[in-house]
């Protein structure tokens, strides 16, 4: 597993992997506000497919991390929020690098003084209905682009990259 610590440049990679056949680079469009204290972060992909339900983002970061980077299929929704405070808590005390929803978050102030990356399309304080619909590591598109679980999310200020093998 990536350590949490481990950052890689997103226009370094782009330059090194341009070149290459098939989706081994795919590049998430800028639309995403970062809502953590850090703005770099990488690691291997899980992923979760809801919406406007909550259940299985918060069963995924109740569980280890080990430097990996929940990736939440949203369906962009603007209406719900998908991670709030409590359960951007439970991702840094868990070991998780980051968190990438194409969807919205709340308590954004809490979440700016934790420890891992947090990306979203918009804020919004309306909470999710918990009705445990969902699926859990399956291919999603994000924004357009696939990401399947275990491919790696690359971010800093330049953007979110996914890439099919992990970076050197």
């Amino acid at each position: 597993m990536n350590s949490p610590e481990k950052t890689f440049n997103t226009c370094d990679l782009c330059d090194e992997r341009k070149g290459q056949a098939g989706d081994a680079l795919r590049v998430l469009p800028p639309v995403f506000r970062d809502f953590g204290a850090r703005t770099a972060f990488s690691g291997e992909a899980v992923t979760v497919k809801c919406f406007e339900d909550n259940s299985l983002v918060k069963a995924a970061v109740d569980s280890p991390g080990q430097g990996r980077v929940l990736v939440v299929d949203g369906g962009g929704s603007l209406r719900r929020a998908l991670l709030g405070g409590n359960l951007g808590r439970a991702a840094e005390r868990n070991g998780w690098a980051g968190v990438v929803i194409d969807g919205c978050v709340r308590d954004v102030a809490e979440l700016a003084t934790y420890a891992i990356g947090i990306r979203a399309l918009a804020s919004m304080p309306l909470p999710t209905e918990k009705r445990n619909e969902g699926q859990r590591d399956v291919p999603v598109t994000i924004q357009g682009v696939p990401v399947r679980p275990g491919d790696w999310i690359v971010a800093d200020a330049d953007g979110t990259l996914v890439l099919s093998q992990p970076p050197q």
